[in-house]
């Protein structure tokens, strides 16, 4: 049986990453804090903007190819409305409605798509 060990695989060029054959990986994702302003930890998340009470917007450090790629999160409290609008290449909108309200929560998002 064979064994392979590395800390690191770039592509033959010695510096680019491996591209992904037939397969895909998230390309951004974060975890907010409880009240969602505060980003814990994140993937190519450059920053989060407050715009309002619930809604967020998530900044990427690098851009997307297109507007096309696909955001999802969920948050801290399933009773919630929750969606993800507003996409650019660098950037996209998550809300969090109670029905009557918009409501600040705990957020974890994820995209998928292909960057720039």
């Amino acid at each position: 049986m064979s064994e392979l060990r590395t800390d690191t695989i770039t592509a033959s060029d010695g510096t680019s990453p491996v591209t992904l054959t037939k397969q895909s990986a998230a390309k951004a994702w974060n975890n907010t804090s409880s009240d969602g302003t505060v980003i814990n930890d994140s993937f190519n998340i450059a920053s989060l903007t407050d715009i309002g009470t619930g809604q967020h917007q998530h900044n990427v450090t690098n851009s997307f190819s297109n507007a096309t790629y696909v955001p999802t999160f969920s948050v801290d409290n399933n009773q919630y409305q929750q969606w993800t609008s507003d996409l650019t290449t660098t950037s996209w909108r998550t809300s969090n409605y109670s029905g009557s309200s918009f409501s600040d929560m705990g957020m974890r998002t994820v995209a998928h798509g292909d960057l720039a």
